[in-house]
């Protein structure tokens, strides 16, 4: 017996290959699928075995051996979901499950319907992702805006006015223009004693 097996203890262990995010998040949204699809089948088994049993009266479970998936992703399917799932983030891939989860236990599907509601709630996690997106963009716009106070460019007024100065002709005008000019500073407030007549 050769000890060198035992003697290379201090080698380095041959180490997997390393894999990216997302394609560990491939595996595990698609290995999630295939679960449920698998549960999906033997709730469906379960639900005909039972109504057999009680038409029957006779329990013959034990005899049968486990039959084969009925249902089957095709390729195209397979490909189509692979690619939304690839699309996932990292972040989104657990709520993502969560949510599957949720609506399976809420809705119980046939196993045709597992795949196309396992695609809306990817569909859902995409839609929800790009309007966060959207909003963190939006918020980064406004935030690197320069500031002007309250004074918007959109509500300057066209002309300005001068409380002095008037091209308008009044009546007040020609009554003033016949009387002698005050003798007061404009900022000031005029206060004139009545005259009698």
């Amino acid at each position: 017996m050769s000890l060198l097996p035992w003697l290379r203890w201090n080698e380095a262990l041959p180490r997997l290959s390393p894999r990216s995010p997302a394609e560990t998040v491939l595996e595990t949204l698609m290995l999630e699928l295939a679960g449920q699809m698998r549960e999906a089948e033997r709730q469906r088994r379960e639900r005909g075995g039972a109504a057999g049993r009680v038409r029957t009266g006779v329990d013959y479970s034990w005899l049968a051996s486990a039959p084969r998936a009925a249902y089957d992703l095709s390729p195209a399917e397979r490909l189509h979901l692979e690619g939304v799932c690839a699309k996932i983030p990292p972040a989104s891939c657990g709520p993502a499950i969560l949510r599957f989860r949720q609506l399976l236990a809420e809705q119980e599907p046939e196993v045709r319907e597992v795949s196309r509601l396992f695609l809306s709630v990817l569909h859902e996690v995409l839609e929800g992702r790009r309007r966060e997106e959207e909003a963190r963009r939006l918020t980064r716009q406004w935030s690197l805006r320069p500031r002007r106070g309250l004074a918007l460019p959109a509500f300057r007024p066209r002309a300005r006015i001068s409380p002095f100065a008037s091209d308008i002709p009044t009546v007040s005008e020609d009554v003033e223009r016949g009387a002698r000019p005050p003798a007061r500073a404009w900022s000031m407030p005029e206060f004139r004693a009545p005259q009698e007549d």
